[in-house]
């Protein structure tokens, strides 16, 4: 079985404003890296928040059965909110520990459904740091900004 490695990346110019979403996708079989894609996709008007999930979020759409994936994010945002923080707010009602209302509630949730159909460990990097697919994926995002459609 195919063991898959996501690095995603988002990005936005102005926050909110135009941004894109970058994946690279990496399929490995006995410790070979044997499959490569890379993603990308925007919206004309966005937060870097809901770049970084729409990212995590592609890769695991990618990905046509159940699978064994780690998703590498420089986003503490995204690895926190998945692995930590999601459960606490579906049991306060979608409130933050300040009682405010979760932002992105629609991607968090579709995050949770995919993450429920893979076995997903997830990682974070220090983004900006040289690791040739992270930066990979953020130029990707970056690519996408103002491109006049969402995707």
């Amino acid at each position: 079985m195919h063991k898959y490695t996501a690095y995603t990346d988002g990005a936005c110019s102005g926050n909110p404003g135009p941004g894109g979403w970058g994946v690279i996708l990496l399929a490995e079989k006995d410790g070979v890296i044997t499959k490569r894609k890379e993603l990308s996709g925007g919206n004309i008007d966005t937060t870097n928040n809901q770049m970084e999930l729409k990212a995590a979020i592609e890769a695991l759409k990618a990905l046509k059965r159940e699978t064994e994936i780690t998703i590498v994010t420089d986003s503490v945002y995204v690895q926190k909110g998945i692995t930590e923080w999601l459960q606490t707010w579906k049991k306060n009602g979608w409130r933050t520990a300040s009682k405010k209302t979760v932002k992105n509630k629609n991607l968090w949730k579709e995050l949770e459904g995919l993450v429920l159909s893979h076995f997903v460990t997830w990682k974070w990097i220090k983004g900006h740091r040289g690791n040739p697919e992270n930066e990979r994926a953020d130029e990707l995002a970056r690519g996408e900004i103002g491109k006049s459609e969402d995707t």
